[in-house]
């Protein structure tokens, strides 16, 4: 008869045949990973064997696990051959092997999944860890255990829209099975390594994650128990789960990480491994190996004592952590690891709870051998024999290190500058609130200075951005060096710091303080093996005078700074609140610019063009006008420059010209031509004359009606070419061209005789001071002979007065334009001069 004790020891430990199989399911090495990916999703399994074409044995495996290795940005991945992309050799157990030697052999491996072949080698199913931890029957030490102590890491997390292919490379790289998918809209989903199994059997392109995310997020607290997290993903079929504390996303569960943290499972084979000794009828040598395989092979750290707290025994993952070894321990009281950080309250407690509830978890420092302190998150649970009599604490335990420095990088994500090490914007802000409110509290001073570099786009449109970042990392070096003990400096973002001097009595010491950066910023940077020179624009601004509040004072800095840059840039000023004041002006002209050019509230006024000698109408010019309903009559001069800085110029001056455009068909007798200015932004843009030809094909209007002024600032040297291609394309549709302001910039003769160009224009400027100043008188001249020689008409601008007129038409100019005649006038008032012939038009 078998002894009753040899079939309870089998019942623990069943030979593999007892035990319900996976099916085995299997693809030829000559199949492709999308044929694999359809027959997993049909069988619902995470893994396919691999048989060779030719004799059908088993050749290798593919996992789950494995299509974060494939290219999923390649749109032939899922016709892989499974043989290029498998795992062999398959390691394989008998039948008739126990449950312990199966999980043996996986621990040593590291793998999940066993083939079981029958004693002639033919295979007969599939064993995973699952199969064996549901054997064990651990639901009781599942109790007692939160789902916290398995999350060891963050979560990987995707934004939605990124491209299928990177999310797996990330996947691959930090090793991870799942990862959270973060939606615009604040949802959370998850990616899983199944969805990818999925994808494989209907796609080939490379979409973004949000197409095969699973939402929403399925999550639970940290403090449930790791039994409800076992039955949550069982009876929803779900593999993952997110855990949340205090409604932060600290990390996602699956079943894998219970089987891998389980510590309690390796407690109960400790305490069945011990009682063998006292109760050999009740275990076997094969258990006892087992308990002792899982215990060796455990990353978790294991030490038992006795009930007076000697240590007895410790695996070797103890000694990695601890760095002592097995013969410095034993006999030794824990005592040895104390870090000394906790008091003596917090041990006392831990006593009180272990031996009440025969288990303590929790988080505690300890030292190791070298003197250094760690996290660890400690399990201690205490062991009782047969008369229920503690005999044994059995401690388990983690280094928590690499978790703690995690939290730490996400502080630092929150509050520092990656690049420089200094504070960041969020922490500069909470230091000055905090400022602001001693200030407040003891009636002082403090100062908030902001500095800006100068150019610096420069430096990074040329040299690049990792040039730009070690001039950026050099020059916080050199301001956190210059300032005082107490003085916080921060980099709010680009090119641009802060420093806060929480008190002061006085202002002197700003100004020093600001020379002192201007002085060090500008001493030269190595970048790229050469010397560069940086310089610094820098605002200040004082509490309580500049503002009471955070914002305010940051502000009102950079109000300065800027002041600072209009004068010159390289030095510093103090914030004036006429400068703010001016900025707030500028702001509201440039949304009442912007109001006007979509309302099309700009109007047109017309200057008559005339002969010198009979004053006979020859020509017009178009002139914007802006009349504002609250701000007034606005000078050209403010805003056709404060146009091209915002880059609205080719806006107006197509307003313009379908204003005219429109014009011109109603004055149906205007015979003369009507010029229209034209900017350099506008002619360097290379669709310039595509648009303007729909503008006066679409009204109809004749291209030789229209005279088109450049500014000699248009005929920029490094621009030759596209300018000269424009401007002769404008000229072979019909178009009038006329260079303005002639005199002001800086064509050269040579450049100039190669435009087809009709007429020059001669600027006001010169026309000013005729005939009095003899210098204008022989550059005048000169620009009329100029201009006759090259074959080009000549207008001059600005005329006033008699004598002005005089000379001009003594010295061969026949044309010109000014308030001597005429000012600018509204459209309406040259209507009688073009009145239609209704009858004749008709």
């Amino acid at each position: 008869m078998p002894d009753n004790s040899d079939t309870s020891l089998h019942d623990n430990d069943p030979v593999i045949a007892t035990v319900a199989l996976k099916q085995l399911v299997c693809c030829g090495s000559d199949q492709t990973v999308r044929d694999a990916a359809i027959l997993m999703r049909r069988h619902s399994i995470s893994s396919v064997l691999i048989v060779a074409p030719d004799n059908g044995r088993v050749c290798g495996i593919w996992t789950a696990a494995d299509t974060r290795k494939l290219d999923f940005g390649n749109p032939g991945t899922a016709d892989t051959l499974l043989l290029n992309v498998m795992s062999s050799p398959v390691r394989s157990v008998k039948n008739s092997s126990r449950l312990s030697s199966a999980a043996g052999t996986m621990l040593q491996h590291g793998i999940r999944r066993l083939l079981v072949e029958d004693p002639s080698g033919k295979p007969v199913g599939l064993l995973t860890q699952s199969d064996i931890v549901r054997q064990q029957r651990i639901e009781f030490y599942l109790q007692f255990r939160d789902v916290s102590s398995c999350i060891n890491k963050e979560p990987l997390h995707l934004q939605a829209s990124l491209p299928l292919s990177d999310a797996v490379v990330q996947m691959h790289q930090h090793d991870a099975d799942a990862a959270v998918v973060q939606f615009g809209n604040g949802e959370q989903g998850i990616l899983t390594e199944q969805d990818l199994i999925g994808f494989l059997t209907q796609y080939d392109t490379n979409p973004a994650v949000a197409m095969l995310a699973t939402t929403p997020l399925i999550s639970i607290s940290a403090n449930t128990t790791l039994l409800q997290a076992v039955r949550l993903l069982t009876d929803n079929q779900l593999r993952h789960v997110a855990v949340r504390q205090d409604n932060r996303l600290i990390g996602l569960l699956s079943f894998n990480d219970i089987l891998r943290n389980v510590e309690y499972a390796y407690v109960d084979q400790l305490r069945t491994a011990l009682m063998a000794r006292d109760v050999a009828l009740r275990t076997s040598a094969d258990y006892l190996r087992l308990a002792h395989k899982v215990i060796d092979a455990s990353l978790d750290g294991i030490m038992i004592t006795d009930h007076n707290g000697i240590i007895q025994s410790v695996n070797p993952s103890f000694c990695n952590i601890t760095g002592y070894s097995l013969q410095e321990v034993l006999g030794q009281s824990p005592r040895l690891l104390s870090s000394g950080l906790h008091q003596t309250e917090f041990y006392r407690d831990m006593w009180q709870v272990l031996l009440q509830h025969g288990h303590w978890q929790g988080e505690i420092w300890n030292k190791r051998k070298n003197g250094e302190l760690y996290p660890q998150w400690l399990t201690i649970t205490a062991i009782r024999n047969e008369q229920q009599q503690i005999s044994q604490f059995a401690a388990i335990f983690s280094d928590i290190t690499e978790r703690k420095q995690q939290e730490q990088k996400i502080h630092q994500l929150a509050y520092i500058d990656e690049l420089t090490g200094l504070a960041n914007r969020r922490m500069f802000f909470d230091r000055l609130q905090l400022s602001l409110a001693n200030a407040h509290r003891h009636n002082h001073q403090l100062a908030v200075l902001f500095l800006d570099l100068d150019l610096f786009k420069r430096i990074n449109d040329t040299l690049g951005h990792q040039a730009g970042d070690q001039a950026l990392k050099e020059v916080a070096r050199r301001i956190s060096e210059t300032v005082r003990e107490g003085e916080s400096v921060a980099r709010l973002g680009g090119d641009e710091f802060t420093i806060l001097l929480p008190e002061i009595s006085q202002t002197d010491p700003l100004e020093c303080l600001a020379r002192r950066l201007i002085k060090q910023i500008e001493k030269p940077v190595r970048l790229l093996d050469q010397e560069f020179f940086l310089t610094t624009s820098i605002g200040i601004a004082v509490y309580p005078q500049d503002g009471v509040n955070a914002e305010q004072l940051v502000k009102h800095a950079d109000v300065a700074m800027y002041q600072a840059k209009n004068s010159g840039r390289n030095q510093y000023c103090f914030y004036h609140a006429s400068a703010g004041q001016q900025n707030v002006d500028e702001l509201k002209l440039e949304q009442a610019l912007r109001e006007a050019l979509r309302l099309q509230q700009l109007d047109v006024y017309y200057q008559p063009k005339f002969t010198l000698d009979s004053q006979q109408l020859v020509g017009l010019e178009a002139l914007v006008r802006w009349q504002h309903p609250q701000l007034g009559v606005m000078s050209p001069a403010l805003f056709i420059p404060l146009a091209e800085k915002l880059g609205l110029i080719s806006t107006l001056g197509e307003q313009v010209l379908q204003r005219v455009c429109l014009q011109l068909t109603q004055w149906h007798n205007c015979t003369i031509p009507v010029s229209v200015n034209i900017s350099a932004l506008q002619l360097a843009d290379s669709e310039f004359v595509t648009r303007l030809h729909h503008i006066i094909r679409l009204a109809d209007v004749p291209p030789q009606r229209i005279e088109l002024e450049l500014t000699e600032s248009c005929l920029i040297p490094e621009q030759a070419e596209q300018t000269q291609y424009q401007l002769t394309q404008l000229k072979a549709l019909g178009f009038k061209l006329s260079i303005d302001d002639f005199g002001t910039g800086y064509s050269s003769l040579s450049y100039l005789r190669r435009l087809p160009i009709d007429t020059l224009k001669i600027d006001q400027s010169f026309v000013r001071d005729l005939p009095d100043n003899p210098g204008a008188c022989q550059i005048v001249s000169a620009i009329i002979a100029m201009a006759k020689a090259l074959g080009l008409d000549v207008i001059a601008e600005g005329i006033e007065h008699q004598q002005q007129l005089e000379f001009l038409r003594q010295a061969g100019c026949n044309q010109g334009q000014g308030y001597l005649v005429s000012a600018p006038r509204p459209a309406q008032e040259f209507a009688p001069l073009f009145k239609a012939d209704i009858t004749e038009s008709g």
